[in-house]
This record gives structure tokens, sequence and C-alpha cells, in this order.
């Protein structure tokens, strides 16, 4: 089940990463998101706000990011970003939860997103979490849409090229998959044992609006959290068999902030100081606006 609701949102973040590798050049990417002003955090944010790739889709993605030059605290925010402040997700919350809810939802994702991503960059002005040291300096003045313009002009429209581009595209995910693709599988085999294993009754009786209650959210998100629009259904339940929306904001954003899989992949691919800083500046943050939305709503 857990394969048949992820296997498309994956393939796509491969084949988008794939993209990135082979198209997109790195200064592209160091220009944009690499920078240490405030404003390339929300670049990122605003970046995975359209993208409609599920959280464990915009794993590779993210990675594919980090690997082209996008600084640390860029690929936490648009990490954070994706899943829940994306434009479908948006659509679909308002479906589950109404207008006012779904905008709470994914009005506070941002918040956590930006907030998130503006901590990791003081921690990498001090060195505290790893720097990306696939960065590369970029000239001053240069111009993504002039580069994009003398590429077109330059390029090679002929069958042979359209075939090596699609064969360098296929390289760039084959090289991402063997990145990512062990993790999100690790992942899914978990969250499948907790799915066979764990009773449904457990979410309705032990997520009521508490603190013990966002605590079992806390942890239940943790070990079932495998794809955005699977998990909103989930959430959607909680908060109708409870009355918390903060319960069911918990259970949405835990699921990306505590993720074992993508707490696994920045161990790997962008260090083991950042992945640790995650849950710890994030889960606070996530509890605090749940209690809000309980109070509220």
């Amino acid at each position: 089940m857990y394969l048949g609701v992820v296997w498309w949102a994956v393939l796509a973040g491969l084949i988008l990463g794939g993209i990135v590798d082979y198209f997109i050049p790195r200064e592209y990417i160091s220009k944009v998101l690499a920078g240490r002003k405030k404003r390339t955090v929300f670049h990122a944010v605003v970046l995975g706000f359209f993208m409609s790739v599920c959280s464990h889709g915009i794993l590779a993605l993210a990675i594919q990011l980090h690997k082209k030059g996008a600084s640390t605290s860029s690929v936490i925010a648009f990490l954070l970003a994706s899943p829940w402040a994306n434009l479908p997700l948006t659509l679909m919350l308002t479906g589950f939860f109404g207008l006012a809810k779904a905008l709470y939802i994914v009005v506070c994702a941002v918040v956590i997103a930006v907030v998130t991503g503006l901590i990791y960059q003081v921690l990498e002005s001090r060195n505290i979490v790893e720097r990306n040291k696939n960065s590369v300096a970029v000239e001053k003045g240069f111009s993504i849409l002039g580069d994009i313009k003398e590429r077109a002009k330059r390029y090679d429209y002929s069958p042979g090229q359209i075939m090596r581009d699609i064969k360098g595209v296929y390289d760039g995910s084959l090289a991402l998959s063997n990145m990512v693709l062990w993790w999100i599988l690790i992942g899914i085999g978990l969250a499948s044992l907790a799915g066979a294993y764990i009773p449904q009754g457990i979410f309705q009786r032990y997520m009521g609006p508490t603190i013990l209650g966002m605590a079992v959210t806390l942890f239940m998100a943790t070990i079932m959290e495998v794809c955005s629009e699977g998990t909103s259904p989930l959430a959607f339940e909680i908060f109708r068999q409870t009355g918390a929306l903060g319960n069911s904001f918990v259970f949405l954003m835990a699921g990306v902030t505590t993720d074992y899989t993508e707490i696994g992949l920045l161990w790997h691919n962008v260090g083991r100081r950042t992945a640790i800083w995650l849950p710890i500046i994030t889960v606070p943050q996530v509890i605090f606006w749940g209690i809000v939305a309980n109070m509220i709503f």
C-alpha cells in the first residue's frame, strides 16, 4: 500500500533531480540558494511551495540541490516547506479541514521552514553545522536569465543531442537513486510494520488534545510518515475523532521534522551535525503551534 502511495512521487523526485544534475549549472544554484543573506532562505521556501512532490520525493531533489551547491540552511528550508506548503497540498488540506484550518497548517509550515532556515544560517556562520563544500563562487553581475538565453542560442536541437540529453538525465537520476533509494525503502518498510501491527484504535484513543496526546502523536508520526498525500487523510481522521487540530498539525509536521529517513539522508549526505540539529530546532516549534491550534480551534 505504501509503495502504491509513494512510487510516483519518488520517481518524480529522481527525474527532477536528474534534470537538475544534467541541465542546471552549479552557478545557478549557488547564486540563488547558497548566499548568506536572509533572502536565500525565502528563495528556498518559495521554490518548495511550487514543488508538487511529496516528502519522500522531495528528499531526492533536496539532496541534488545540495550536490549542486545549495547551502545547508536552504536545503533544510526547502525540505520543510515542500511537503506541506506546496500548492496542491494546500488544496487537498482545504478539502479535508476547510479553508481557515488549512491556511493555519500551511502558514505555520512556512513559518517553521523560514525560522528553521534562519537558525541554520546562524549555525552555519558559526561552523556549528556543516557548510556545503559544493558551492561555487559566482561573479558579481552574473545573470541566470542572460546565461539561459546564451545557452538556448547555442543549443543543438538534433536528435542525437536530444538522445544524449535524455541519457544524461537518466545517468543523473540513477546516481541519485543510489544515494537515496535505500533510505526511502527502509522508511517504507518500518512504516509498513507499524501499519500492520499497531491497532488503528490506538490513534483515536491516545491522541487527544493533551500534552500526552501530542507526545503520542509525535511518536506515531515519526514511525508512520511516508508521504504527505498519504498522511493527510490520517491527519484528518485524527481531527475527526478527537477534534484536536493541533494534534493533526503535529502529526503532519513531525513526520517531516523527525522522520528517520530524512534524518538518515541528511546525516549521510549533508552532515551528522545538520541531521542532529533538525529535530532539536523544529520539534519545539511544531509542539508550540500545535498547542496554539488546540487553543484557537
